[in-house]
């Protein structure tokens, strides 16, 4: 803590001074900074054995209609992204990591793929036709999770669907040196109902919730959810 002689000593932040990155997305831009490569050879495939995902993906598109203009935010290498592409949609991604977004522009050139926080998203209010968060808000903490569903629900033109994937459950698990690198993050495990209560108090309209069990040929431990709400009209 500062103590009174330096704080009435220090000089005036100008008002110009741009706010500070929180903790969570500093560590979380360092940590797929690390791995990007690692990441996106081990999860080359990781819709192909995923058909429930491709299912409920393939549902969004056409909830969304031919032409419509996604985010896809926290797209990651942008397999998500290309996936919708595929389907007829005018998706880009947004991404925190550079590394990450190198991957997707490599292995999708024909995709718009730009760095930036999905907290604070460079577009207009209501002009987008979807919005996909697909095991994006893992790494936000409980209490900024209501900024960022507001965030979503101000650039989405009313009626337009929300994605939301994530793994259900109530302890995170913390991966400390993936593949060997110098990095650790948490991931927030959540349960359907409690998001579906913030994206309620947000402003969307609850359509669908689908949840998987955890394959265990995957490796997987907890069960999938994938939520799909619409901005209230």
């Amino acid at each position: 803590m500062t103590d009174a002689t330096e704080a009435i000593d220090a000089p005036a932040t100008p008002a110009t001074s741009a706010p500070a990155t929180p903790d969570f997305v500093a560590a979380t831009r360092t940590f797929y900074d690390a791995i990007a490569e690692d990441y996106a050879e081990r999860y080359s495939d990781e819709l192909v054995p995923r058909p429930l995902e491709r299912a409920v993906l393939t549902a969004y598109a056409e909830l969304v209609g031919p032409g419509g203009r996604v985010a896809d935010l926290g797209c990651g290498p942008g397999r998500t992204t290309g996936f919708l592409a595929r389907r007829g949609l005018d998706v880009f991604g947004l991404d925190l990591s550079e590394s990450m977004l190198a991957i997707a522009r490599r292995e999708n050139p024909r995709i718009r793929f730009e760095q930036g926080s999905m907290l604070k998203l460079d577009e207009p209010d209501g002009q987008l036709a979807g919005v996909v968060s697909f095991y994006s808000s893992i790494h936000t903490p409980w209490t900024e999770l209501p900024a960022l569903f507001t965030e979503f629900h101000r650039v989405l033109a009313p009626g337009g669907p929300l994605l939301l994937g994530f793994q259900v459950g109530d302890e995170p698990r913390h991966y400390d040196r993936p593949w060997g690198h110098p990095v650790a993050l948490t991931f927030l495990r959540r349960r359907p109902e409690e998001m579906t209560e913030l994206l309620t108090a947000a402003g969307f309209v609850p359509l669908s919730c689908t949840v998987r069990q955890p394959e265990p040929a995957l490796d997987e431990k907890t069960p999938h959810a994938f939520l799909i709400l619409r901005k209230a009209v």
